[in-house]
């Protein structure tokens, strides 16, 4: 198991079936990104972190960093955000597709960076 398989193992139950499907979709879209816990949380890194995520006893917590979220402040309106973070409810299905192109947005200004 990974070090971000075994963080969903240990996770409450009611979070675990969101935090694995979000894992799934980081997984299809980093596959060669290396899983780390950084700051206690799930984090994919190449180079420099490039997100991270976590169960909250409310919702899951995405950190994209400030770029992607500012950049999709419209599509997240529905969600309460901050300058780095997205809370997504466990009560409402993962936004998948806003998911992928933030991510997708965040791979972009790595290019930019010249990081992998």
């Amino acid at each position: 198991m990974t070090v971000i398989e075994d963080y969903i193992a240990a996770a409450p139950q009611k979070t675990q079936p969101q935090l694995n499907q979000l894992y799934r979709l980081l997984k299809e879209l980093l596959p060669t990104a290396e899983e780390r816990i950084r700051y206690g949380m799930p984090t994919f890194y190449a180079g420099e972190n490039i997100l991270h995520f976590t169960a909250a006893k409310k919702h899951l917590g995405f950190y994209p960093t400030p770029g992607p979220i500012a950049a999709f402040q419209e599509e997240l309106q529905a969600f309460k955000t901050s300058k780095g973070a997205v809370q997504l409810p466990y009560d409402q299905p993962l936004p998948e597709i806003l998911l992928k192109n933030m991510v997708r947005y965040r791979l972009a200004e790595l290019t930019e960076k010249g990081k992998p």
